[in-house]
């Protein structure tokens, strides 16, 4: 008795897609392991953030104001452009990431923080900067 229920039971299984289901979740935890694979390489493969010094302000050894764009000033657009600097060890700096700000304005703010100079450090810190753009001016 016991055999002939196993048996209709597999049989229930299989004709009710016990076997395309049971793939379907081999697939899924298959997928989610390649995925967690993927991730984990993908983070081994970039410096962490700790590496830079975040909060650090370092000095300014050289500014350039921004240009304020004359397209604009005819507009009157103002606003404030913020950015995160990435400087390097020399004071140079390396990466600029535009926070916020209106985009006729970024490009000022980016051209002229390419410019500046900070003092130099042991490793590479990584800033914010906000700067303030008026027609009125």
């Amino acid at each position: 008795m016991l055999m002939e229920t196993a048996v209709h039971l597999k049989k229930a299984f299989l004709f009710r897609g016990g076997i395309v289901s049971s793939q379907t979740i081999v697939r899924g935890v298959r997928n989610s392991v390649l995925f967690f694979l993927v991730l984990t390489t993908l983070s081994g493969t970039f410096p962490p953030a700790a590496l830079a010094q975040d909060g650090v302000d370092r000095k300014v050894k050289s500014k350039v104001s921004p240009v304020y764009p004359e397209i604009a000033r005819k507009m009157g657009i103002a606003g404030n452009v913020k950015l995160q600097l990435v400087v390097a060890p020399s004071g140079v700096v390396k990466e600029t990431k535009v926070i916020g700000g209106h985009p006729i304005l970024v490009n000022a703010a980016v051209d002229a923080v390419k410019k500046w100079r900070f003092e130099t450090a042991s490793a590479e810190s990584t800033e914010i900067k906000e700067f303030r753009f008026d027609p009125g001016n």
